[in-house]
């Protein structure tokens, strides 16, 4: 059974939703994929810094008020901070002793029935044609810890809104967002078993293929044979 949103979620939501329908076309799809009976973890491709609002206004149309892991250096920021602190959204201290923390919160989350919201990059993408990239294994982590479902959510046009590289809104004429959710990525190959790196490395990469190849049909195009890495930057070239 979810706990449903904090009361500030639904002032915020009331908010931000008759905003963000005067800036976008709403296509959006794939709700009955959406789990009403169990936590779950959704995620999605990362290509704007609107995504999260995007994706939050999806999953929150379809019941489900998301939590997202957010860098623990927004929760310190004077206002977003304690907004965030507000929203019961969950910290991460990443590259730190309290790396552990933000999966921890996020299991209590999924215990109770609801749900977590992750970009399994990390980061907007480095791809230069904005493909989804490598990703971090922490999705993979929590739903096999957890053992809770993982629904794909493929996302596009919000880089119309604000681009990766400009901070600069566009928001006339309305641009068309493409939000689609796909059924529960299936990970039994991968549940009842030590879960160490080459395991999560085997999750995270059908994850993110399945990412793809929804990406793939939104866009009517085929994405590279292998996912960019940024580590290399090999498609920079």
């Amino acid at each position: 059974m979810t706990t449903g949103a904090p009361p500030w979620y639904r002032v915020v939501a009331s908010v931000m939703r008759p905003v963000a329908s005067l800036a976008m076309r709403k296509d959006w799809h794939g709700a009955e994929h959406l789990p009403v009976d169990t936590g779950y973890i959704a995620v999605s491709n990362h290509v704007s810094p609107v995504d999260p609002l995007t994706f939050a206004h999806f999953l929150y149309n379809n019941g489900r008020p998301p939590r997202f892991l957010a860098k623990a250096s927004l929760f310190d920021l004077p206002v977003a901070g304690w907004l965030l602190t507000k929203l019961d959204q969950i910290p991460v201290y990443r590259g730190t002793k309290r790396a552990r923390d933000a999966i921890d919160a996020g299991a209590v989350v999924l215990a109770r029935g609801d749900m977590i919201a992750m970009f399994p990059e990390g980061t907007l993408t480095k791809d230069p044609d904005l493909w989804p990239m490598t990703a971090r294994p922490g999705a993979a982590r929590m739903a096999l810890e957890q053992n809770v479902p993982v629904v794909p959510v493929a996302q596009w046009g919000a880089h119309r809104l604000i681009a990766q590289d400009s901070k600069k809104l566009h928001p006339f004429p309305r641009k068309e967002i493409t939000v689609v959710a796909g059924p529960p990525i299936d990970l039994d190959e991968f549940r009842g078993k030590p879960i160490d790196a080459a395991l999560l490395r085997a999750a995270t990469i059908k994850i993110m293929a399945t990412l793809t190849s929804m990406l793939e049909e939104i866009r009517g195009e085929t994405a590279p044979a292998e996912p960019f890495d940024p580590r290399d930057r090999k498609r920079d070239a």
